[in-house]
């Protein structure tokens, strides 16, 4: 795991400029992974008692989906249209699931990290450097297949091309057994999406092969506000391999987080901008006259 040391709200700026990941993600905690902090979705924390073998964890986490599912009308203006959408709102009312919270701006993950730090303990940002598949790549690639219209190319997809060669060789016999040279052509094939996902592979997040970043709708204004996406994980109780992300640690020293959270705030990034409601609001508030006398 690559550790870098934050002393300053500059210092972390400069840190990110360097981030060469095509698709970075970003995920502020109060506590590292090493203080037990580990990157695992709430459905892996070691206090829930949920099934260890994969076939198992399946069903379990269907059978508590369909229960939430069943309680969702009359509760919301929006009902989620698949399990995708339903596993999002779970997780959003603070139902233990397979998703993680991440965003793709790195000054919220640096508020998390930073807002509610503890006394005496360093917090940390994580940057995900693993390539990671996007839901709606899928869905992009589906409609514009529909339409006849090839996705463009990306750190997602690559334009593969070959070569088609005549199988029988550079000379062919016609009926007067007359030798005709035949001049070989170069065919360039279309786009081949070679990462693209399959629709049994998305179908529900419960049936995914491999770790999927999700952008969920309809399901909060914090999460828009947030630029929050949702890493949907394959093996929801083991926690992301160290090889695949980068650790910012913010350390403690000399009332550092404080002095990034201000700054924060001058870049608009505070309790009432992320938290668009009245909870946010009150957040603030009481950051501003209770805890900064400011």
């Amino acid at each position: 795991m690559n550790t870098i040391c934050i002393d300053s709200f500059e210092k972390y700026l400069k840190e990110i400029e360097e981030v060469t990941v095509p698709r970075p993600y970003f995920r502020g905690q109060a506590k590292r992974v090493s203080d037990g902090f580990v990157l695992v979705p709430s459905l892996g924390r070691p206090d829930f008692k949920v099934p260890k073998r994969l076939s198992d964890l399946f069903d379990f986490e269907c059978r508590v989906l369909d229960t939430f599912a069943n309680h969702v009308i009359g509760h919301v203006n929006h009902i989620p249209r698949n399990d995708w959408e339903m596993l999002a709102l779970a997780q959003h009312h603070g139902l233990p699931t397979r998703f993680m919270d991440w965003t793709t701006n790195p000054l919220v993950a640096l508020y998390f990290a930073c807002r509610n730090s503890i006394s005496g303990s360093d917090s940390a940002v994580y940057v995900l450097t693993k390539p990671v598949k996007k839901y709606s790549d899928f869905l992009r690639y589906e409609e514009n297949k529909h339409r006849d219209i090839l996705p463009v190319g990306d750190s997602m997809t690559e334009k593969v091309l070959e070569e088609e060669e005549d199988p029988f060789g550079d000379y062919l016999e016609d009926g007067d057994a007359e030798s005709v040279n035949v001049e070989e052509e170069k065919k360039e094939k279309p786009l081949s999406v070679v990462n693209a996902l399959t629709k049994d592979e998305v179908q529900s997040p419960f049936d995914i092969s491999e770790d999927i970043i999700y952008d969920p709708a309809h399901v909060s204004p914090r999460i828009r506000a947030q630029d929050g996406v949702l890493l949907a994980c394959h093996h929801p109780l083991n926690p992301i391999d160290e090889n695949d992300y980068i650790e910012y640690v913010i350390e403690h020293k000399k009332d550092n987080h404080k002095k990034i959270c201000k700054q924060l705030e001058q870049y608009g990034v505070f309790d009432k901008q992320l938290f668009p409601d009245l909870d946010g609001m009150a957040k603030w508030l009481k950051y501003k006259e209770f805890e900064n006398g400011l």
